[in-house]
């Protein structure tokens, strides 16, 4: 006998937790050197852009917006060109691209060779609460140990 399934109630276990760190991950970057992992992410940006209907010549002029100088289309190809030795985004344009597309998880990428995590700001606060908390954990416990060994010598 099947059992039905009310469609209006949650299932408990299909929650998933919010991503806290920003980034892409392995499956985007891959392997290899790091130049052609920069340029797989700044191709797989480009791709999320146009999905979201932002063409390579859009993205190219808000970033020269941006930046007030020219980005051309030609400039964005080669610079998500695994092959192209000759051409590396420079740092402005990185964030030029950032700005342009809204890909916040290329800002995870160097911080992550690292050993880092770019986190939202929201999160900042959490996390340092908890680091607090846990602080006033060791120093409680460290004042109970303290207060034991006094008791310990009378």
């Amino acid at each position: 006998m099947a059992r039905y399934r009310d469609p209006l109630t949650k299932d408990l276990f299909s929650w998933q937790p919010p991503q806290i760190g920003v980034g892409y991950g392995a499956e985007v970057t891959g392997r290899g050197a790091l130049d052609n992992r920069i340029a797989r992410m700044i191709g797989h940006a480009l791709r999320d852009a146009r999905e979201d209907g932002l063409s390579r010549a859009e993205v190219a002029r808000r970033m020269t917006a941006y930046l007030g100088r020219s980005i051309s289309e030609a400039m964005l190809n080669k610079w998500s060109s695994e092959g192209s030795e000759d051409h590396r985004i420079p740092l402005d344009a990185f964030i030029a691209l950032v700005h342009a597309t809204g890909a916040m998880a290329l800002l995870g990428f160097a911080p992550g060779e690292f050993g880092l995590t770019v986190i939202e700001t929201e999160y900042a606060d959490l996390i340092e609460a908890r680091l607090l908390d846990d602080h006033i954990e060791e120093m409680l416990a460290r004042r109970q140990m303290l207060a034991t060994r006094r008791r310990s010598r009378k």
